[in-house]
């Protein structure tokens, strides 16, 4: 995980593909004063339209952290930490760093083992988890499915097919 006091961050950029440094907002966080104002920096910069940058690989191990440390389902954590993932996917955005890929992996894995939890202990929205956990096990396209669609877009589709089968 890339310490707080590396100053590698202040060269990584995000989702605008300029210089972005995630420690104010991920320290916010961290920190409970203001989770919202957090949350909308971190969305903001960390992903932009599909762009993703070395900044937002490097925040995933903190996001996912931070979400453990709190101990209370979040469904910003798993959607973010996702939509970051299937970034991934684009040709435009930057390769995973070696240096980042053992953290990177290490909070998937323990995001993993969070979400289980939390689907046990929410009453909140469960698709960013399920999403979230559908990507862990390689499987891109369902994942794509639920983080990329609301609960409402999903129940409509559902609702189609099934009128379309009977």
């Amino acid at each position: 995980m890339l310490a707080y006091d590396d100053p590698r961050w202040g060269e990584l950029q995000g989702g605008y593909r300029s210089t972005y440094d995630p420690r104010p907002a991920l320290k916010l966080l961290e920190s409970r004063s203001d989770a919202d104002a957090a949350w909308a920096e971190l969305w903001e910069e960390l992903h932009h339209q599909g762009d993703v940058g070395l900044s937002s690989f490097a925040a995933v191990p903190h996001l996912v952290r931070i979400h453990r440390s709190r101990g209370l389902p979040d469904w910003n954590t798993y959607q973010l930490v996702s939509v970051i993932e299937l970034a991934r996917d684009s040709a435009e955005n930057p390769v995973l760093a070696e240096w980042l890929r053992d953290s990177y992996e290490q909070a998937w894995k323990d995001l993993v083992e969070t979400g289980c939890r939390d689907l046990l202990a929410t009453q909140s929205p469960t698709l960013p988890i399920l999403g979230a956990l559908a990507l862990a096990a390689g499987d891109r396209r369902l994942g794509r499915l639920l983080v990329e669609n609301s609960e409402s877009e999903l129940s409509e589709a559902v609702a189609t097919y099934i009128e379309d089968a009977g």
